[in-house]
Order: structure tokens, then C-alpha cells, then sequence
């Protein structure tokens, strides 16, 4: 079939699995240009097929030639209807990592639920003995606690007043007032269930209590700060709630970690362009003139730049990890640089429908947003006739 991109909102509903193998190529080849990395040899990637969790998977195997095993939860494809673009991407990392001799499997499933984590623990234990880097990069609206069976929607929104200020349709361009009303009743309380640290912590404490914890193991989860002009609604919001549980986990996780030796730490990543990102009000206007300012000062990053970048200069530099006076690791310096985000903040009040494309990166947002489904990527024909019917070769065994 030729497949072309079919948007519902902010959603793209269909995915190139020809383009989204380009975008996987891409990224292995930026790790390798910036040489080997003396990382993790065995590395579980909860969250593995977009987005940071799908970079991290990248750099554990082309960096440091890391076996892999990657837990998503993705459509495959249908005839005559594509796979999410996670799928595809794990289809075209699986084959480039098995081309290159290195070990990845992947299992495709709820990674909230027990038998998920069940079928990781066995696949660990028959594989690769022992892991001694988990990522944890989940990305999801809702979850079911497996314990309790109740089922948590996490909702972004301020807390305590109603928050209005600029967005932008990234799609038309046009640049408009947005009123996002506060959180009621337990929105608070779900959010964290679904984006705080509790599910991370129960990884962990299920990989310790089956030995599959290697001495002197690291865990890592992503969270993100931004900006004042973003913070009402993200940080200050019922996210950022979430946030902030999700970064005190990681002191228990540390704690419990202790008698390996192990240690649990919470890497602050820059804003970039996700399936998430674009649906947040005000995050795609500040993200368009962030990545002006930031591109024109040579300082840009995408997920696999910063990932990279974590990997070699923060987690496995040889030293002991930096950390700010929080115990988090601040790869978004670039991002919260102080003439950074004095630019930012002046071009703010400025932008509008008429001068956007002028002052901020909106042509960088929409090819983002379109590389993220395996669209607008060089080297790619998309006039030519395309088999949807992709597998991911350890889940086709």
C-alpha cells in the first residue's frame, strides 16, 4: 500500500514502517559517530520503542554494545492498516542490532501488569542471567494498578486556578488564547498513579527479589522541569505532582538498593517533540521558539543527542554521576541556560500567527512531529508501494 499521513487532531493515525526504519538508521548512526561509550553490557528498556526510552535503547547497543531487551506496548499491524510507529521502530531495531551481532529481544504487552513484568523476569533469567542498567521511559494516559485493579487517568492540568495564556495550532500556525481549567476531586491523586514513581519502584523490587539485579546496578527514570512559562500547567500542575513522586522514588529506590551497591537516579531531559508534548497547550509554542533560540546557538538536541550525551558525559563518564542539589541529573542545562531562556521569554509576547514562522522553529516542530510516525524523513520514498505487514523478529518467533 502507499501510505501517506492521516492526522485526527494531534494524532497521527497512520505510520511508515520504511520511514521509521530511516529515523531508527538515523539515530544509530549519530551514537556511533560519537564513538563507543564504556556503559552497560546487559540493559532492560521498560518504555523502549519512542521517544527517550527508544534512544536509550539505541545507545545501550550501538554505544556500548549492549544486549537489550525492550518492553512496549504497540499495535501491530493489520493488512491494509500499519502498526504504531513504536512497532515499526522496534522492527527496524531488532534487525540492525541482530545485523550487527548483538543480542535484543522485545516483549509487547502492559508493562504496568504483573504478567508483563512476569515474562520480562523469565526472559531475563533464561537470557542474560542478570541486567545492570534498567531505563524506565514509560509514556501513558492511563494504567491499572495490578494490584488493586483500578484503573487511574492522569490528566494535565493546573491546580488551584484556571491557567490561560498562548498556544499554537502547529498544524495551521495560528497562534491563540488557551484557558485550560483546574483539577478537581482525585486528579491529583490519579496522575501520580499513573506518571509517579509507584510502578517504577515495583520493577525494581520485582527484578531484586529474583537475583536479576547485577552488583553495583543503576535504574533510570526521565522526568522533565521547563520553564516559568510552561510551569502552571506542567511543573506547578497536577504533572508536576506526578513529577515530583516520581523523583522521590528514586531515593527509595536507592535506598533499596544499597546492599548491591546499586543506585536509582532521575535524568531532567530537555523539551522536545512527542505524541504527548503536542497535545499539552503551550508546550508546542514555547517548544518552537526553544528550538530557534537553541538552534541558532549551536545547542539543539534531539532524543538521541541527549541521550547520547547523558550516557557519555553524565551515567558512565567514569566519575561519580553529577547531580543538582536534588539528586537529579540535569541533562536539560542546555535547554534552562540562562540566555536561553532570557530569549525565550522575550520573543514570548511577541509571537503571533503572522511573525511565528519568522521568530520561532515551526517548520522543525511539524518535521518532528511527522519523523516521530515515520514521515518527511530524507532518503524515503513515499510514493512507492509499501508492505505495512512489518514484524518484530523476536515477538514473529
Amino acid at each position: 500500500m502507499i501510505i501517506e499521513p492521516r492526522m485526527r487532531g494531534f494524532i497521527c493515525l497512520t505510520a511508515h514502517p520504511a520511514g521509521c526504519e530511516q529515523n531508527v538508521k538515523n539515530q544509530i548512526e549519530y551514537v556511533k559517530s560519537k564513538g563507543a561509550i564504556n556503559g552497560a553490557k546487559k540493559v532492560l528498556v521498560i518504555g523502549a520503542s519512542t521517544g527517550f526510552g527508544l534512544a536509550s535503547r539505541i545507545s545501550s547497543a550501538f554505544g556500548s554494545d549492549a544486549a537489550t531487551i525492550g518492553v512496549f506496548f504497540e499495535k501491530p499491524p493489520m493488512p491494509g492498516k500499519t502498526a504504531s510507529p513504536g512497532w515499526y521502530n522496534s522492527a527496524a531495531f531488532e534487525k540492525e542490532a541482530h545485523q550487527s551481532g548483538l543480542y535484543a529481544k522485545s516483549i509487547n504487552g502492559d508493562a504496568f501488569s504483573n504478567e508483563v513484568k512476569q515474562q520480562t523476569i523469565d526472559l531475563i533469567k533464561t537470557d542474560l542471567g542478570q541486567v545492570d542498567l534498567v531505563i524506565y521511559s514509560l509514556a501513558s494516559p492511563v494504567r491499572t494498578n495490578p494490584n488493586t485493579g483500578v484503573t487511574h487517568r492522569s490528566v494535565l492540568k493546573p491546580i488551584g486556578g484556571t491557567f490561560s495564556n498562548k498556544t499554537v495550532d502547529f498544524h495551521t500556525g495560528k497562534v491563540s488564547e488557551v484557558s485550560i481549567e483546574p483539577c478537581s476531586g482525585d486528579d491529583i491523586e490519579n496522575t501520580i498513579a499513573v506518571m509517579g514513581g509507584e510502578d517504577w519502584a515495583m520493577w525494581i523490587d520485582a527484578l531484586k527479589a529474583e537475583n536479576l539485579l547485577a552488583p553495583g546496578a543503576t535504574t533510570v527514570a526521565y522526568s522533565y522541569i521547563g520553564p516559568e512559562v510552561t510551569e502552571a500547567v506542567y511543573r506547578k500542575g497536577t504533572i508536576g505532582r506526578a513529577k515530583d513522586h516520581l523523583e522521590s522514588t528514586a531515593f527509595t529506590i536507592s535506598d533499596s538498593l544499597a546492599d548491591i551497591n546499586g543506585k536509582a537516579y532521575v535524568s531532567v531531559n530537555k523539551a522536545l517533540v512527542t505524541q504527548a508534548s503536542s497535545a499539552i497547550p503551550v508546550i508546542p509554542l514555547y517548544i518552537s521558539l526553544l528550538y530557534k533560540t537553541m538552534k541558532e546557538k549551536g545547542i539543539h538536541e534531539g532524543c538521541i543527542e541527549q541521550i547520547q550525551r547523558l550516557y557519555q558525559q553524565r551515567l558512565f563518564a567514569g566519575a561519580e554521576v553529577p547531580v543538582d542539589d536534588k539528586g537529579r541529573i540535569r541533562i536539560d542545562d542546555w535547554e534552562m541556560r540562562e540566555d536561553v531562556q532570557a530569549n525565550v521569554a522575550k520573543l514570548w509576547p511577541e509571537a503571533t500567527t503572522e511573525n511565528l514562522a519568522e521568530i520561532g522553529d515551526l517548520e522543525g516542530y511539524r518535521k518532528d512531529f511527522y519523523n516521530l510516525f515515520g514521515f518527511d524523513l530524507a532518503g524515503v520514498d513515499y510514493k512507492a508501494e509499501t508492505d505495512e505487514m512489518v514484524q518484530v523478529e523476536s515477538i514473529a518467533e
